[in-house]
């Protein structure tokens, strides 16, 4: 009896370990993460930017549909309305947006440029200014904020048309030119049709343009379009997804075409 009295904290010890170990067929429940959530109601939701602030903690969202807002202040603790659409400054990239919910109007002015979250740290692209107005008093915010790249983009795409015209093996070495595109990382990568090549997406409501484009040097023959798919990829001011197709506009018109292979 002694002896068991002896080993009892070492078995005691193992009989802990065992329950804690999951059984071989149990299946692990994990909870959604908050960026997953986030990203779903991006999609459920239709929402294009996002943008937050620190004290007072707030946040806003801006859908297809509505526009939101939320914080810990009393009277504004959630504030919607009716989505419209943005005036926009001329000689820079800044929106404001302008919206009543019954007796209270928020402006919001949404500015491209770097923006330091004053909590955490994190850098973002956009700087939020807010006003709300409420039997004439104002009250300000100041935070930062991000569009949300179209998740229908994270995807790989191979080149079907080029400035109007359907483009075969012929018109380019080894491969058609092909792009995959990460909507998370707005950074995208691929084929030109002769050298491979990558770079960043710059990303708005209704706006894509393909930046910062790198490719190697490897030498192309002369009937090459390589450089004509990327002077028309990186003039690309405007997107459209559909029917399994992404088309590519710029200001002139001229598309480039791809179909979905992924």
């Amino acid at each position: 009896m002694k002896k068991w009295i002896q080993f009892l904290p070492i078995i005691l010890l193992i009989i802990g370990c065992k329950s804690a170990v999951t059984a071989p067929n149990e299946t692990v429940k994990s909870e959604p993460t908050f960026a997953y959530k986030q990203q779903m109601e991006n999609l459920e939701k239709g929402i294009y930017f996002r943008g937050n602030g620190n004290e007072p903690d707030w946040n806003l969202k801006i859908s297809e549909n509505t526009i939101e807002f939320s914080s810990l202040m009393p009277g504004f603790e959630t504030l919607t309305g009716n989505h419209v659409e943005p005036l926009r400054a001329m000689d820079a990239n800044v929106k404001m947006y302008r919206v009543t919910d019954k007796s209270i109007t928020m402006i919001i002015q949404i500015m491209q440029q770097e923006c330091v979250n004053t909590m955490s740290g994190e850098k973002s692209s956009y700087s939020v200014r807010i006003e709300i107005v409420k039997d004439n008093n104002s009250t300000f915010l100041s935070g930062c904020g991000n569009y949300i790249t179209d998740p229908r983009l994270h995807d790989i795409w191979v080149l079907e048309q080029l400035n109007g015209k359907k483009v075969s093996l012929t018109d380019f070495t080894k491969e058609l030119p092909n792009l995959e595109i990460n909507s998370t990382t707005n950074q995208f990568m691929g084929f030109a049709g002769c050298n491979k090549m990558n770079g960043t997406i710059f990303f708005e409501r209704g706006l894509l343009r393909f930046t910062n484009t790198i490719t190697t040097r490897m030498a192309c023959s002369e009937n090459n379009k390589e450089n004509e798919f990327l002077k028309a990829l990186q003039s690309t001011t405007t997107y459209k997804v559909k029917n399994l197709r992404l088309t590519l506009t710029n200001q002139s018109g001229n598309e480039l075409v791809f179909k979905k292979v992924d």
